[in-house]
């Protein structure tokens, strides 16, 4: 587990990603590990994501319907960074795997979300946060 804190706000005991141009404003940012400070470095104007990955058992799931909805071989490489374009997925697939997706978790993706939705991994993580309600 790894806690971060910079001057914009503090994430602590999750596993996260931290993802460069994503963030506004962040000017300092420090890291520590298993209670172990690391010293804060003076951050150049970039922006940083933090993320939480899915489980992985979802992220497989999610995959697995991808590759049913869009017909692709079992040898052909889908994982969380795969995005639906590269794939083959129109607009329409796109459509149907997240009605996959929701008959598959029990849950239901409002529009917008769904639009929203470009790769496996985004994905899962949606359905994640909408288990967790």
């Amino acid at each position: 587990m790894a806690s971060f804190s910079a001057s914009a706000g503090s994430f602590s005991a999750v596993p996260c990603a931290l993802k460069q141009n994503q963030v506004p404003n962040l000017r300092k940012a420090s890291l520590s590990f298993s209670g172990k400070a690391f010293p804060s470095y003076k951050m150049p104007a970039l922006r940083f994501r933090v993320s939480c990955a899915a489980k992985p058992e979802t992220v497989n799931k999610v995959v697995e319907i991808v590759k049913k909805q869009l017909a692709l071989p079992d040898d052909r490489d889908v994982n969380g960074e795969s995005k639906f374009s590269t794939l083959g997925a129109d607009s329409l697939d796109t459509v149907e795997i997240v009605m996959g997706l929701e008959e598959e978790f029990g849950i239901s993706v409002e529009e917008e979300s769904a639009q929203s939705i470009t790769t496996v991994q985004e994905a899962a993580d949606l359905i994640e946060k909408l288990l967790e309600k």
